[in-house]
């Protein structure tokens, strides 16, 4: 996050590079520093005659070579944006040549997702001395809620802890969805709001008493009755609750739990450092630690993980989903 601002930075100052690669796992910010490009760097009379998007699926090396090469018309660069660049690995080392000796007043823009360039071989080394190879890093979990409040400050809004552990338990670690999903909140929720699970139900349809996180609390509590009605809100809406998403994510809390029996040290700031989760969280996990000494704890990592194997169809001969939901709350509450 912190490099691609760095990238954006140095371009609004006038230092524009002649090659920008853009790689990686978290396509988001590659998408963020491509888009910033293609909207600042010509203004609108320039792009008709000099801005070119290209695809990787249907073209060459060659092809962005010979593009890169032209020169501006009436303009003091050209922009050339090659997105789904991945689609070219086999043949993405011939584009060294070019980039030993790119042409200066042309800004050729890579994008490379879900892939790496190898640093050992002449096309990152090439393009590394003369302009910016920029690899944009898959968060963690326990990273993604800190990222939307950093976010949303940034515009003015604030989200309580849970609204944000909802989200990212949800819809995962895909920067862009998550990105999409406060676009509509921001829509519909005047800056200076503080956002709610209230504000999420509504908006995005994300239910505030029946998901994930609830259930973990409540597994955590030993509350019997509110985890198994979770567990039925689950059976009867499967698509939107998989078992094997409920199943990873208490594997998860459980081994951190285990984690939290192995530690001398309860101070709620060295809990929350050492379990990588929210400060707002850590008495949720003290208490239920207390619920699960160690022993019972290493038990239900041991379910969990027979669980897991039958939620993704291994041995469990057909049964439903919330039955096996059941069945694995019954393990582990009893």
């Amino acid at each position: 996050m912190d490099e691609a601002k760095q990238i954006v930075t140095a371009i609004k100052k006038g230092d524009i590079k002649p090659i920008y690669f853009l790689m990686g796992e978290e396509a988001y910010y590659i998408d963020k520093v491509s888009d910033f490009i293609e909207d600042n760097v010509l203004d609108e009379a320039e792009k008709g005659f000099n801005q070119m998007v290209l695809y990787g699926r249907d073209i060459t090396i060659d092809d962005i070579v010979s593009n890169a090469k032209r020169y501006p018309m009436m303009a003091e660069r050209q922009v050339v944006i090659v997105k789904e660049a991945q689609d070219l690995s086999r043949t993405i080392e011939k584009l060294a040549k070019y980039a030993a000796n790119p042409q200066p007043t042309t800004v050729l823009v890579l994008n490379y997702k879900y892939k790496k360039l190898d640093k050992r071989k002449a096309l990152y080394k090439a393009i590394n001395k003369v302009g910016v190879v920029y690899e944009s890093k898959k968060m963690y979990e326990n990273q993604v809620a800190d990222w939307i409040r950093r976010v949303l400050a940034g515009q003015k809004y604030d989200i309580s802890p849970k609204a944000a552990q909802m989200l990212v338990e949800f819809l995962g670690t895909d920067l862009g969805k998550i990105d999409n999903e406060l676009s509509k909140l921001k829509i519909v929720l005047p800056a200076g709001t503080q956002i709610t699970p209230e504000h999420i139900e509504e908006n995005i349809g994300i239910s505030k008493d029946y998901n994930n996180f609830e259930l973990r609390k409540a597994v955590g509590q030993r509350n019997v009755v509110k985890a198994h009605k979770i567990a039925k809100y689950f059976a009867d809406n499967p698509k939107d609750n998989p078992m094997v998403v409920t199943v990873s994510l208490l594997f998860g809390f459980f081994s951190q739990l285990l984690h939290l029996h192995g530690m001398s040290d309860r101070n709620p700031r060295t809990v929350a450092s050492a379990l990588k989760v929210n400060p707002y969280f850590v008495n949720e996990y003290l208490d239920a630690a207390r619920n699960y000494p160690m022993k019972k704890v290493s038990y239900v990592i041991g379910v969990l993980r027979d669980f897991d194997v039958k939620s993704k169809g291994v041995g469990a001969n057909a049964t439903p989903q919330g039955d096996l939901l059941k069945e694995l709350l019954v393990k582990i509450l009893g």
